[in-house]
């Protein structure tokens, strides 16, 4: 268990108004979307990389993932769903977000963060690595860029401006496979950002196998799937569904299991909370309903995903989700 858990508390602020850290974050990173798309489009190279990036983060492996693990969760439930429960229609109109929006931005923010990063801070690569065989220096890599995706996924839960986007993702109360594409579009900007860095330290300008990159997103999301799987003793190392779902938990430890596919981290920081076969399935979503769910309203599903998407720019009740 976490040393330390913090009650959640809710600070009221006037509602209606424009939320400028958000605004601020929204426009740094159609500034760096831009300068990326610039880059390719004067090299040539727009099209191929967005191909690229469409293959490794939501290609036919990751849609046959899904597919299978749809099925495990019809089969063997963590809690009994219907397979078009409205939950389940509202993260399938995110992963359409997903596949035409949200890729791209993944894509184009990892060119920016290269370039920039490789144009203004080559000091951070590591030069023993440089002479490495490709085989050699890839596990080392993956591990530092989970480490990195991990102190992001801290941050969106310790800063109020970085958490409006976040929350959008922990909004779901009917949790399911689907729900690893529920995310803003800018909640990718600071774990790209971190991510590149640890990327660009030991790699320098040599890519990441796509491959790779592709078996570490299914990881990510097989961990929200709606089924009890623990993965036995490997799930003390590799986060499991069983391990994520007590991080969605509406009433859950604040601040517990922030890993994204190793739970590692979380043990250092002492916010690992591993499941037992007595823990149950614990129910998920936001305390107090914050934001627009689509459990509460019954308006079309497209209008509520769109008040999703603009809630993080207007100032309303805020929970603190992170503690210490």
């Amino acid at each position: 268990m976490p040393a330390e858990i913090a009650v959640p508390t809710e600070t009221a602020v006037p509602a209606g108004r424009v939320s400028f850290p958000s605004l601020a974050i929204g426009v740094a990173t159609g500034s760096l979307l831009w300068m990326g798309a610039a880059s390719l489009v004067g090299g040539g190279r727009l099209g191929a990389t967005l191909a690229d990036g469409w293959i490794e983060l939501a290609g036919p492996a990751v849609v046959g993932l899904i597919l299978c693990v749809v099925v495990c969760e019809r089969i063997w439930p963590a809690q009994p769903r219907r397979l078009l429960s409205t939950g389940h229609v509202q993260d399938a109109c995110f992963l359409l977000v997903h596949v035409s929006c949200v890729v791209p931005v993944m894509t184009l923010l990892g060119v920016a963060f290269a370039g920039l990063l490789g144009s203004h801070a080559g000091w951070i690569e590591a030069p023993w690595t440089a002479s490495w065989p490709l085989w050699l220096v890839l596990p080392p890599t993956l591990v530092a860029m989970d480490a990195a995706n991990w102190l992001a996924h801290w941050l969106d839960h310790r800063i109020t401006a970085l958490w409006r986007f976040h929350a959008v993702h922990h909004s779901q109360e009917e949790l399911s496979v689907l729900t690893s594409f529920r995310a803003h579009p800018l909640v990718h900007t600071t774990g790209f950002f971190l991510a590149t860095i640890a990327v660009l330290a030991l790699m320098g300008d040599r890519p990441v196998t796509p491959a790779l990159i592709t078996a570490y997103v299914c990881l990510g999301t097989v961990a929200h799937a709606n089924v009890r799987w623990s993965f036995g003793p490997l799930g003390k190392v590799i986060v499991s569904p069983a391990y994520h779902r007590i991080h969605h938990a509406v009433d859950g430890p604040v601040g517990a299991n922030l890993g994204i596919v190793l739970t590692i981290w979380d043990v250092f920081a002492s916010r690992a909370v591993f499941p037992t076969a007595a823990t149950p399935a614990a129910a998920t979503g936001l305390y107090g309903r914050p934001l627009a769910v689509e459990q509460r309203d019954l308006r079309p599903h497209v209008r509520i995903l769109v008040e999703q998407l603009f809630e993080p720019f207007t100032v309303r009740k805020v929970r603190d989700h992170a503690g210490p």
